[in-house]
């Protein structure tokens, strides 16, 4: 459904699990591992984690011995609820899940084993079918650009100097 690559592994998202493939040798990958989740949509690796979201909500992967031991580990206690998560992108210490008919999502994940739901935010209304987000600057502001299905491409100024005056 969703592969995210980070160093030498590629996360994918099947039917019913995350799949964690070893690709040190391009044209050779081994499965490493595989976690279950009810059925993941999409996921995201930063540095030590991994967020993935599901039928349930987002969740949190520590993956930091999967160099070392092959080991990926569910932090049971990391879990956002989310009704209708279908992707998701980390940037620092925020978490964007576009969320269906709920708009977007923004978790607070400063603290990765324990994220908090931040705001929901749906414009109104007008932000309701969700299906993908991106965040990237552009002219020293932070946007969110969402396919928002029906409705087509959404942006979201999610900052400006102006609000951030110690960005400069």
């Amino acid at each position: 459904n969703n592969i995210a690559i980070a160093g030498n592994y590629a996360y994918v998202t099947t039917a019913s699990d995350l799949v964690v493939v070893d690709l040190s040798t391009p044209l050779q990958p081994k499965i490493v591992t595989r976690v279950p989740f009810d059925a993941p949509r999409a996921v995201a690796v930063q540095f030590l984690y991994g967020f993935v979201v599901d039928a349930a909500g987002m969740h949190v992967l520590d993956i930091s011995e999967l160099q070392a031991k092959g080991v990926v580990r569910r932090v049971e206690s990391a879990n956002v609820p989310l009704r209708h998560a279908k992707d998701i992108y980390v940037a620092r210490t925020y978490a964007y899940i576009a969320n269906g008919e709920d708009g977007i999502a923004i978790v607070d994940v400063e603290r990765p084993e324990s994220p908090k739901l931040d705001q929901s935010f749906n414009d109104s209304g007008k932000l309701n079918d969700a299906h993908s987000v991106k965040v990237a600057m552009t002219n020293a502001s932070l946007y969110a650009y969402v396919a928002d299905g029906k409705n087509g491409l959404k942006i979201v100024q999610l900052t400006d100097p102006e609000t951030m005056p110690e960005y400069a």
